[in-house]
Formats: structure tokens, sequence, C-alpha cells
């Protein structure tokens, strides 16, 4: 078995080290494209169900199955045990573990100096965000040029780690202008057919405090989904007005919202009570509101904490996190707990920010499990869902639910014995599947 190891117990990981996806085959047995929609994945190994010891789970159960796709979607499922002969295209699984792919669901693929030479990030100790706004206004510059190929080098980075959907924030500020989301929207739609990317309009340098008001207008009618913000009261220095703005922007082109608030104040906690009173208030955007960061969460305790996640949950807000360790601990489970729908993204691999992350959303579930205590099988095999967008391949009680007849085919393939082991482990993904199609790695032929 291939694996990647497991984090250090402070969340620390290895700076990424380009792991493209496969571009030349030399092994004649194996392939790295699959050129027919319609083929068979044999020898599957997927989970059938928990090993009890009393009340605890202490093991999972797989089988080996053969997997019929057809379009993009899987459209038999079957025991290898019951095989029968096919003139289909086939290719052998090995016994690897089908999981479903990952998504990274905060990410900014439109900065980033990954695809380019090492360069460590300027010290931050001291600066504040302003600081960090006015560092990054000389940066962008210097960025632009490249920021098409970079992207498209995340990209391929985030495959060859299994995710085949995401959500990338893309500047809108003075300085770049739209470029930033041109060029973004280039490397896009070279990828197409292998990855799917939300794009949220990220007012970087302030809504208010850099006029950009016109401009995230502007992206909104180039196909854009979500409005984005920031920190009202610590960048644009009028937190009811820089909300307003968020959600007229939102409303008048229908389109969701997602926030950085990293505030963790009491404006960051008056910030999150005036957003729910504000979707509260127009019924447009509920279900379509999500706080990225969302740190004033952390500071909260007892009732004021449950009051709030009650109010989240009632009109339906999602939060986006990285899973942070540091001083406060996000209530993450507390929140899935109250029906509040949570998702993770990686933010960034290296950039001016931060130099720390490798593309993985698979080590993200490993760092939720170490933060939230899940050592168990049980556990282990529920913090998967923090990387898959809440896909898990057995429910609470053991039963299979994924994957179905009729899923999409977004899945991947790792040396694991079970959704447990492959939280714990990180082992490598050794293919990747978009929409059926073999977007990273390589399989064997049948």
């Amino acid at each position: 078995m291939t694996a990647g190891s497991a984090l250090l117990a402070s969340g620390m990981a290895a700076a990424a080290t380009a792991s493209p996806v496969t571009t030349a085959c030399e092994d004649k047995s194996r392939v790295n494209a699959i050129s027919s929609p319609h083929y068979l994945l044999q020898n599957v190994r997927l989970e059938e169900g928990f090993d009890y010891e009393g009340d605890s789970v202490i093991a999972t159960r797989t089988g080996l199955y053969d997997l019929e796709v057809n379009n993009g979607a899987l459209v038999t499922i079957q025991p290898v045990k019951i095989r029968t002969a096919s003139e289909l295209p086939a290719f052998d699984a090995g016994g690897l573990l089908l999981l479903p792919a990952t998504r990274d669901m905060h990410i900014h693929l439109d900065k980033t100096f990954y695809g380019g030479p090492w360069q460590a990030p300027r010290p931050r100790k001291g600066k504040t965000i302003m600081d960090m706004i006015a560092r990054e206004q000389t940066i962008i510059p210097r960025l632009l040029p490249h920021s098409v190929e970079h992207a498209e080098a995340i990209i391929r980075l985030l495959q060859a780690k299994g995710t085949t959907v995401a959500r990338s924030h893309c500047n809108i500020d003075p300085v770049s202008g739209l470029k930033s989301l041109e060029h973004l929207q280039i490397a896009l739609q070279k990828h197409q057919q292998d990855f799917r990317c939300e794009i949220v309009a990220f007012p970087q340098h302030g809504l208010l405090h850099s006029k950009v008001d016109s401009l995230m207008r502007e992206a909104m009618q180039m196909g854009v989904q979500f409005v984005g913000g920031l920190d009202p009261s610590n960048v644009d220095g009028a937190m009811e007005k820089s909300l307003d703005a968020m959600f007229s922007i939102a409303l008048d082109t229908q389109k969701g919202v997602d926030i950085h608030l990293h505030e963790t104040t009491p404006a960051g906690i008056a910030a999150i009570k005036y957003m729910i009173r504000t979707v509260e208030q127009n019924p447009p955007l509920r279900g379509k509101v999500t706080l990225s960061h969302a740190f004033a969460l952390s500071v909260m305790a007892d009732q004021e904490l449950d009051e709030v996640i009650e109010g989240l949950a009632k009109q339906q807000f999602s939060v986006a996190s990285t899973v942070p360790i540091g001083k406060g601990v996000m209530p993450l489970p507390q929140l899935t707990e109250k029906g509040v729908m949570v998702i993770a993204g990686t933010d960034s691999v290296i950039d001016h920010w931060s130099p720390f992350g490798t593309g993985s959303m698979l080590e993200k579930a490993n760092l939720y499990a170490q933060l939230y205590g899940n050592s168990d099988e049980f556990g282990l095999s529920r913090s998967l869902a923090i990387a898959t967008g809440n896909i898990l391949p057995l429910d609470a009680s053991g039963k299979r639910q994924w994957p179905k007849v009729n899923d999409p085919a977004e899945m991947i393939l790792v040396a694991a014995s079970c959704s447990a082991e492959a939280v714990a482990r990180i082992p490598e993904v050794q293919a990747g599947f978009h929409q059926g199609r073999l977007v990273a790695g390589t399989l064997k032929k049948a």
C-alpha cells in the first residue's frame, strides 16, 4: 500500500511537491486516459457494512465489485463473483478502495505562487490585514502575467490529490480590475471536461474600502456564481453598510453569497447575527449564504453559540472551513449536528499568505479527525464527510449509501482497506474520475 504520512499532532503539513496528472504512460499495460464513455471498472473495493464489538464499531467490511460506467454515471454495480462476459473496454482497479471524489470548497486559484519558483511569504508577524492588502497590491501585477498557467498547475495538483469539484474565490480589486477573473475563467475553460469550479467574486481589498461595487456587479454578469465579502468592520470600517452593499448585489443579480469573516472581536459576532437577520428578512437569500472561516464562532459559547447555530440552521447557511488549528477551535461538529452544512477547503497551496498547503482534502479529513477526537473506526469514517461534500460510503448504521446506480462517476481509487484507514493514513490517489473520465493517475487494462 502506498500511503502519505499522517499529519503531525500539531496539524503541520509538508508543502506540496507537485504531483501532476500523469501525461505519459510508459507501462503499456496501463492507461492514463479512457477514450470510451462506456466501460467497465473491475475489482473495485466497496464498503459493505460495519463490524461491532457490543455497541462499538471496530471494523469495516468490504467486498470486490465490478462497475459499469456510461456517459458519466454508474449504471451497474455487481459483485465480482457474478461477473458476466462483456465486450466493453475493461480496466482493473486491482482491489483498490473506491471513495467519493473530494471537493475543495474554499480555495484561491487566481493568485497562487504554485507552478512557479519557490517563494516563501514575507514575514507576517505584527502585520495587520490592511498591511497584507497593501502588500498584495504590489504582488498582483507580478502574478497576473502567469496566473493562467499557475491556476492550471493547481488544478492538476488538486486532481492528483482526488479533487474534481471546487469553489474558487477570485480577486476583484482596483489593481487587477477584472483581469484576475478573466484569467481564471481561461484556465477553467481549458479544464471544463475534467474539473468543475464555482467562482466567488472576492473584494479582497474591501468592498467599500476599495470602491469596487461596480466591478463586482460587472463580475456577476460574467458567469460568477457568488458575491464575496470581507471583514466588514476591520477592512471596510462599517459593518452594516458593508454587509448591506454585499447583500444588495446578491439580491439584484440573484446570486449566492460567500463572505470571508476572520473577525473574532465582538464586531465579528455582531456581523454573523446581522447576516442571520438579513437573510430572515430577505427569503430569496435563504440557503444561498456561506460564511467562510467564521472564526467568531470559535469565541462564542453556551447559550449564545446555541442561538447563533440555531439561526444559521433555520436560514440554511453553510460554513466553509479550512479546519484551522490555533487558539480557538471551531465548533464544526456542533454545526453539523444542528443541521448547518459544513464544507471545507484548502484555501491555498502557497501564496503570500501561507506556504503550507498540499492540495489534499483527505489531509483535511485527517486533521478534522485529530482535532475532534475521531480516532476510532466509526469516527474516522465519519470524518471523511468534511472532504467529500458530506458524501459517505456507509450511513451511520453501516448501510451502504454510496455508490448507487445512477450516481455520477465522481470517484477516486486509493490503496486503503476502508474509509477509516484512508482518513488516518492519507494514501496517495491512484486514480481520479470526473464525470466518468479518468483525470488523474493510471489504470491497468483488464
